[in-house]
């Protein structure tokens, strides 16, 4: 595709395009979103990479078992399209995703794929392959963080049960992240939702932010906050320009210092900067143990954490819009569902419609 033609694609969808990812759903429906086609698979190969590619499946399950909702009161996201995803992306990107040019006997798209998916073997697999059990899932989940900065808006918050891809920007993926959810999630906003004018980005990922921070830039509309381990990968320090908070952690971090450090850093943000919507990018990869993160954060420590932005963002009435992005042990499943199961408790998630619906169906 020749840049004359790139440009024009993006001249053509400076405007609004028209999308069906931005669903009604009902009053019985929980603004918590999360399909089956979240999870990835192809032929075992994801077991070679620590990320856990079926946990979404399994927090959804022990929601379910702990009866906060049903199937009929979630909500099932669509798959976002082309057009969906070059509100952010470039042509070239989305085109170098699609490669089918062969080098040396390797299929240069599936090269990319793996890549960002850092599973190697995933290379030699054919194109359809890759497509359908690992890129397509990515969308799925891409299409549920966009819709749930609608839902947020509408009903004051809203979880992803799985996204916050937030290594991933514009031109580039990595770390397992092909495509930009948050910031795609926070252009939709500004574009189709009235009143939203700026946003805030709570980044508790162990990991910097950098797709995000990249694709805002010298952005006042978007603050960005990041709590991350330093000593551990993007180490992007040109990415670290957009950060209007940083906390650099050390590695083994525990529970006190991390909690303090978020709720002070999290006080400080918001006394700064009064955003129309917040971004939580909830990662568990903080849980002690995790071989990625490098931190020492306990189970309970992570759903404070969590009660702790929740807390804070709702009690100023600002909508928030939660995904889980990183964890990679087996644990991070239950410990993600026991935190939203706490949010429930303490009452800063709720819907009296969907409760309402699931113990009439109990008394049938």
């Amino acid at each position: 595709m020749t840049t004359n033609e790139d440009n024009n694609i993006q001249k053509e969808i400076s405007a609004p395009q028209s999308t069906e990812l931005y669903i009604k759903i009902a009053d019985t429906q929980w603004p918590i979103i999360y399909t089956p086609e979240y999870n990835i698979g192809f032929l075992g190969l994801e077991k070679l990479h620590p990320f856990d590619a079926g946990k979404w499946g399994k927090v959804y399950e022990f929601l379910k078992e702990a009866k906060l909702i049903q199937e009929k009161t979630i909500v099932k996201p669509k798959e976002a399209t082309q057009t969906d995803l070059l509100v952010v992306h470039t042509a070239q990107y989305l085109k170098d995703l699609k490669l089918s040019d062969f080098v040396e006997g390797i299929d240069e798209w599936s090269l990319n794929v793996a890549q960002i998916t850092e599973v190697p073997p995933v290379a030699l697999l054919p194109n359809f392959i890759v497509q359908r059990k690992v890129l397509r899932p990515f969308r799925y989940h891409t299409g549920g963080t966009i819709l749930a900065g609608k839902l947020a808006m509408e009903r004051g918050w809203a979880i992803n049960i799985g996204g916050g891809f937030h290594h991933c920007h514009a031109e580039k993926g990595g770390g397992f992240c092909a495509y930009a959810d948050i910031t795609l999630s926070l252009k939709f906003l500004f574009e189709r939702v009235e009143g939203v004018a700026k946003a805030m980005i709570i980044d508790l990922d162990a990991h910097q932010g950098n797709g995000h921070e990249r694709d805002f830039m010298d952005d006042e509309k978007v603050y960005i906050m990041d709590v991350y381990n330093r000593g551990i990968y993007p180490q992007d320090g040109f990415a670290k320009r957009a950060i209007k908070r940083k906390v650099e952690l050390q590695h083994y971090t525990e529970d006190n210092d991390y909690l303090e450090l978020v709720e002070r850093h999290l006080e400080g943000a918001l006394n700064e900067f009064t955003p129309d919507v917040v971004v939580y990018n909830a990662g568990t990869d903080i849980l002690e143990g995790d071989p990625l993160g490098n931190l020492s954060i306990t189970a309970q420590g992570i759903i404070d954490r969590d009660h702790l932005v929740f807390s804070k963002v709702r009690s100023r009435c600002i909508p928030i819009l939660m995904v889980t992005s990183g964890g990679y042990q087996k644990t991070t499943a239950r410990i993600i569902a026991d935190s939203i199961l706490n949010l429930h408790k303490e009452k800063w998630i709720k819907c009296d419609g969907a409760e309402a619906f699931q113990k009439s169906n109990l008394k049938r």
